[in-house]
């Protein structure tokens, strides 16, 4: 037998010793996050990745009193709206928000970041959507913050129902040191809010909501910015609907989620994937004789045939994470990838795009 060249032998450790990292890396991920449960709506109403706004301006369908413009940001992906100034910032196409949603987006400081300045995020109710600036006052809203320290960040809520107000109460987490950023997942179930930072659940609020009002905003908020210690947003994803994986997977045959995220053009899955993951365990090791096969579905951008082996790729990554995470056998499942050829949305839209990026479990 011909011993390969030490060339060969050489790069084949260097793969193989890549690949085992990248599975260790994945593994650790996914233990942190595994008391993670929440779970995106069904569909996606709104995203923003800010790729229809050029650098450097406000991105057009926003509102603010302050400043700010949308950058890229070394060594971090994706394009990032700076806010350079202190006032509101309101996503104009988030209104009249169903009483049953999530919303997803990302935050970032500078390692140098030192402000006492807090990021708030509020749901509320205003009586002038176009005038957001006394959303402060409004009779309805509930409120939570994000704070970067060393070592541990703050986070605050505060509920307002009816015109009355409840004092503020904080908490410690270790999920946003400063220069880090920070994924925060927001559930909504009619009154009830659940605020996650990356796999932590901060804030679980049964009566966050008043139950009879209409609540039509959401609002990002800073009250002053000092150079060198702003915030940058990104990634704001909206989707509603109340997930009901049993269901639609023993009686409508399948359940579809775009909730299961990947990294950019790769099969490596997030950890803010794993409530998603564990919904799907959940209905198998129920249901001992179900077997299932999963589709990965990408957008259209990008070559058609480097689309098709993503998916395929991105199918057979979660089975794996079913298998190693959730002891689910591999003999109840098999996968297949259908790339950008079976879109259910537009794909020249950031939501339409991120409604094609799906994965399909489907009874067998």
């Amino acid at each position: 037998m011909k011993t390969p060249p030490l060339t060969v032998l050489l790069v084949s450790i260097l793969v193989a010793g890549s690949v085992q990292a990248r599975a260790q890396e994945a593994a650790a991920t996914f233990q942190a996050y595994s008391k993670f449960d929440f779970v995106a709506g069904d569909k996606v109403v709104a995203f923003d990745d800010f790729v229809q706004d050029s650098i450097g301006d406000f991105p057009a369908r926003w509102n603010t009193n302050a400043a700010g413009e949308v950058v890229t940001v070394a060594n971090q992906p994706g394009r990032w709206l700076k806010l350079t100034g202190g006032g509101f910032f309101v996503p104009e196409y988030l209104l009249l928000l169903p009483d049953n949603f999530t919303l997803e987006f990302d935050v970032l400081t500078s390692p140098d970041f030192n402000s006492s300045f807090r990021l708030n995020t509020s749901i509320v109710e205003l009586s002038n959507v176009k005038q957001p600036a006394g959303w402060q006052a409004a009779d309805n809203r509930f409120t939570f913050t994000a704070q970067p320290g060393t070592p541990d960040s703050q986070t605050q809520m505060e509920p307002r129902q009816g015109g009355v107000g409840v004092a503020a109460v904080s908490a410690e987490t270790k999920q946003f040191p400063k220069g880090s950023r920070l994924h925060v997942s927001v559930s909504r179930q009619r009154q009830r809010v659940r605020v996650y930072f990356n796999q932590d659940k901060v804030w679980d609020v049964a009566r966050a909501l008043q139950a009879d009002a209409k609540y039509n905003t959401i609002l990002f908020f800073v009250p002053r910015v000092d150079e060198g210690s702003e915030y940058y947003l990104a990634n704001v994803r909206l989707a509603v609907g109340a997930p009901d994986t049993r269901n639609k997977l023993l009686t409508d045959g399948k359940w579809v989620t775009n909730g299961i995220l990947f990294d950019v053009n790769s099969d490596r899955i997030r950890g803010e994937s794993y409530g998603a993951l564990r919904e799907v365990a959940n209905v198998l090791n129920e249901n001992a004789d179900l077997k299932i096969q999963i589709v990965g579905h990408t957008d259209a951008d990008g070559d058609e045939a480097q689309n098709l082996d993503l998916s395929r790729r991105r199918a057979a990554s979660v089975k794996s994470a079913l298998v190693s995470e959730f002891k689910i056998d591999a003999a109840r499942m098999d996968t297949d990838g259908r790339g950008e050829t079976q879109s259910v949305d537009k794909n020249d839209t950031a939501a339409g795009k991120a409604n094609n990026r799906r994965v399909e479990f489907i009874k067998k």
